[in-house]
This record gives C-alpha cells, sequence and structure tokens, in this order.
C-alpha cells in the first residue's frame, strides 16, 4: 500500500476516533444517595481532541498540494498534533470543583461523597493521538516518495499558444 494511502486512512481513523472520544462518556459523577448519574461527554471535558483532529485533517489534505519540504514539516506538525492528543487523553481528568464549576448540579451536592468513573472516550482519544502520531511520522519519512498532485495538469512550457489551440481544435487537452 502507498504510503498516501496509510496516511489518509490514519488520517480518517484519528478522525473518527477523536470525534467520537467528543461524544462518548469521558466521566460520569455519582452523587450519591439514589440521586441520578451526571454523565460528561468528551467535548463537555475538554474541546481538545476535536480540534486536534479537524487541524490535523487540514494539515494532511494540505500535504497532497505541497512539495517534499513542506510535506515533511506537515508530518512533523501532525505527529504533533498527536503527541497533545496522547497528552490530552492520559491527563484530563477534572476533579469534582471541575466538575461542579461544568454543571452547576453538582455543587449542591459535593458535601456528599462523588464517586466518580472513566468513561471508554478517553481510550478513543489516546487511540486516534496515537494515530496521528502515526500518520505524522509515515509523512515525513516517506514525503520524498509521494507523487506530485499537480504534474499530470501542468502543460508543456514548450508548446506555444498556438499549439494549445490547435490540440483543443483538434479535440485533445493540452493539459494532458
Amino acid at each position: 500500500m502507498k504510503p498516501q494511502r496509510v496516511v489518509d486512512l490514519l488520517a480518517l481513523v484519528a478522525l473518527a476516533l477523536l470525534g467520537l472520544s467528543g461524544y462518548l462518556t469521558w466521566v460520569s459523577a455519582n452523587p450519591g444517595n439514589g440521586r441520578a448519574d451526571v454523565v460528561f461527554n468528551g467535548y463537555t471535558i475538554t474541546k481538545a481532541p476535536v480540534t486536534l483532529a479537524l487541524a490535523a485533517v487540514v494539515a494532511v489534505v494540505v500535504t497532497k498540494l505541497a512539495g517534499t519540504l513542506l510535506r515533511r514539516i506537515l508530518g512533523g506538525l501532525v505527529a504533533l498534533l498527536g503527541a497533545v492528543a496522547v497528552v490530552v487523553a492520559l491527563s484530563v481528568r477534572p476533579d469534582g470543583p471541575e466538575l461542579s464549576r461544568l454543571r452547576p448540579e453538582l455543587s449542591d451536592v459535593l458535601a456528599d461523597q462523588v464517586t466518580q468513573s472513566l468513561g471508554v472516550a478517553p481510550w478513543f482519544a489516546l487511540g486516534g493521538g496515537i494515530a496521528l502520531v502515526a500518520a505524522g511520522l509515515i509523512t515525513a519519512l516517506t514525503a520524498h516518495r509521494w507523487q506530485r498532485p499537480t504534474a499530470r495538469y501542468e502543460r508543456d512550457p514548450a508548446a506555444s499558444p498556438a499549439d494549445q489551440w490547435k490540440a483543443i481544435d483538434a479535440g485533445e487537452d493540452p493539459t494532458l
């Protein structure tokens, strides 16, 4: 499989995983005394994974139009965005006061014992971050082997405008 296709696939996987982490349960808080659990999705806790995924996908799209040096720079940027997503997935764990700031209904029960449990969203964010790191590294390491996308549409610089008009009149496309 071509490195470009692998990077595209990894970017899509990262976008799906990081996007899902924004909608799945990141933390649920049980205020006790028979009260209903308060569920916090990933986008409520932190907007970082979704933002990082969108920025990385834009960078991957731009690599299709870039030269080798810019591809390597963008590959490094995508790897950095993936590393930040991994750090966010491993380190963002809100405590009681932070949760009560996000959901005021928890503030009046903070005196009680609030039990927190992690959801699956941080694991999705971790997987998406790892996929972004892999996509960035593959891009940076294989940028010199990628096909130039604009080469197909460039015209022959030796052809004069008159020759191009003759080719069009003959039913040919002079840009091929």
